[in-house]
């Protein structure tokens, strides 16, 4: 079969099946059957048998609404490239922007301490590890399938990464944190039946969702910032879009944080709060 018929098909099979980004994917499916960058699709002019019994079968697993990165294996974030699969978050692109600010702040300081709690595949820690390689960087994720996949993404990394609790890791690190950065589960559990299929039938739901409101683990992490940090350190964490006004509100009614701001992102949503502990 021709590779533009294909990749026509594909794109056509996930429009119906409401993916949101049918071409796109249809064109990642495909790129990885083959092996080759996307940039060379377009010098594809025929698929073998076997190729396309390959493709289809991922059209069809895509269509079904499992994660585009479950089926090539990996994520791409920020400048690093991560292992992901069944059990484990997929990082969003959205999320690179929280990267950004830790890694901003990071080299703002001298032989920078940061913590990533909450830490899932370790994407913001290998991300900041990377572009700040100066920098000290402890990371933490509770759920043991996401740990094993965070194991393995931040392995020869020099990445500290412990499996436990973000309310009660790093007795040995209090009052000496530069940085904290956090993806929090935020989702509200009556929102159900709003969240995309992708992420509600394969991401684990501990990554997901935090109380009636979806702030819990935000109140979880402020007190435990706040323990962290020396003063003067910065605290950053992801948040639902609708929560831009609830998640900084959870720092400023506790008193002890300086500079606390909203930022959005590129399409001008809400997206992640950012404070300062008082000296």
């Amino acid at each position: 079969m021709r590779a533009t018929a294909a990749r026509r098909a594909a794109a056509q099979r996930l429009r119906e099946a409401s993916v949101a980004s049918p071409e796109r994917d249809a064109d990642l499916l495909l790129a990885h059957v083959l092996g080759i960058p996307l940039g060379r699709l377009p010098l594809v002019d025929a698929l073998a048998a076997r190729e396309q019994e390959a493709y289809d079968a991922l059209v069809v697993r895509r269509a079904a609404r499992e994660p585009l990165q479950h089926l090539t294996g990996t994520a791409a974030f920020r400048h690093v490239e991560l292992a992901v699969g069944p059990g484990v978050f997929v990082p969003r692109p959205e999320t690179e922007l929280l990267a950004g600010w830790a890694i901003e702040q990071a080299q703002a300081v001298a032989a920078p301490v940061v913590v990533d709690l909450c830490t899932g595949s370790g994407a913001v820690a290998a991300a900041v590890k990377d572009e700040v390689p100066d920098a000290e960087v402890h990371a933490v994720e509770l759920d043991e399938q996401a740990y094993a996949w965070a194991e393995r993404n931040l392995s020869g990394t020099g990445v500290d990464l412990r499996h436990g609790d973000m309310a009660t890791a790093f007795d040995d690190l209090l009052g000496t944190v530069d940085v904290v950065v956090c993806n929090p589960p935020y989702i509200p559990l009556e929102a159900w039946e709003s969240v995309a299929a992708e992420a509600r039938d394969h991401d684990p739901h501990l990554a997901l969702f935090s109380g009636q409101d979806g702030l819990d683990a935000m109140r979880v992490l402020e007190r435990r910032a706040a323990q962290l940090l020396r003063p003067g350190g910065v605290v950053g964490a992801e948040h639902a879009d609708v929560q831009g006004e609830s998640a900084p509100a959870v720092f400023a009614a506790a008193g002890r944080w300086l500079d606390v701001a909203d930022h959005r992102d590129l399409a001008g949503r809400a997206r992640y709060v950012t404070a300062r502990l008082a000296r």
